[in-house]
């Protein structure tokens, strides 16, 4: 049974730049044969500033970011391409590597895929990914609710009148609990609701939660819109108006 909605299944995504950034040459001439072969255009970054200078150059509808690169590491690639763009990027980590995992989602990353991994596999996910952020969405008028206002069908949001610079996941997230304040969330609705997994690692709520709280929060460590419910989950505390 597909997990993506009708709007998503009809999403055209033959000629999408993918720009993947690998300095193992093996990995990167397999991973790009597969990604054209699915009707994509792939191009290679085999270091960490000719990605940053392809990405100002061409920007590409997606990015797949080796977490470890020669001079500057993939996460501090994402932090850097995360203050200007909200590309959709998915990172490659080390096989188990949990640290490897949180570093790049808190860098920004909206995705991961572990090492090794199946050609095949990585195809889906670059899929399922440009599907999820490019798919058209039924008209919704914008509305206010507390100090944000979201136009979800422009997927723009803004706080005290201040537009928001989020990453595709950070924006969904927040959209979601938007549309469902005051209501409280586990980890492993949020994890179904906003990123369409059935199954995944729970620390990508948990990493994107908090790099949200970073930039709707006067103070991130001590929240008081986006809480935590211990034992339970989140709930975004703020109130129709």
């Amino acid at each position: 049974m597909s997990l993506l909605s009708n709007g998503e299944q009809g999403v055209d995504l033959t000629d999408r730049r993918v720009l993947v950034v690998e300095d193992d040459a093996t990995v990167a001439e397999v991973a790009v044969t597969y990604l054209r072969t699915a009707g994509l255009l792939a191009d290679v970054a085999s270091d960490s500033f000719s990605a940053l200078a392809a990405v100002e150059r061409t920007p590409p509808d997606l990015i797949v970011l080796d977490r470890m690169l020669p001079g500057i590491d993939g996460a501090e690639v994402c932090r850097r391409i995360r203050a200007t763009s909200a590309v959709p990027i998915i990172m490659l980590t080390a096989l188990g590597s949990t640290e490897d995992r949180i570093a790049g989602l808190e860098a920004g990353a909206d995705d991961y895929l572990t090492k090794p991994f199946s050609p095949r596999e990585l195809v889906l996910r670059v899929q399922s990914v440009l599907r999820r952020s490019l798919a058209p969405h039924t008209p919704e008028a914008p509305f206010d609710i507390g100090p944000f206002h979201l136009d979800a069908s422009a997927r723009r949001v803004s706080r005290d009148g201040a537009e928001l610079v989020l990453s595709a996941r950070e924006f969904d997230l927040l959209a979601f609990l938007l549309k469902h304040p005051r209501q409280t969330f586990d980890r492993q609705t949020l994890l179904r609701s906003v990123w369409g997994w059935e199954f995944g690692d729970l620390s990508t709520v948990t990493v994107t939660t908090r790099r949200l709280r970073e930039k709707i929060e006067a103070d991130p460590a001590h929240p008081t819109l986006l809480v935590t419910v211990w034992g339970v989950g989140y709930r975004l505390d703020i109130e129709e108006t």
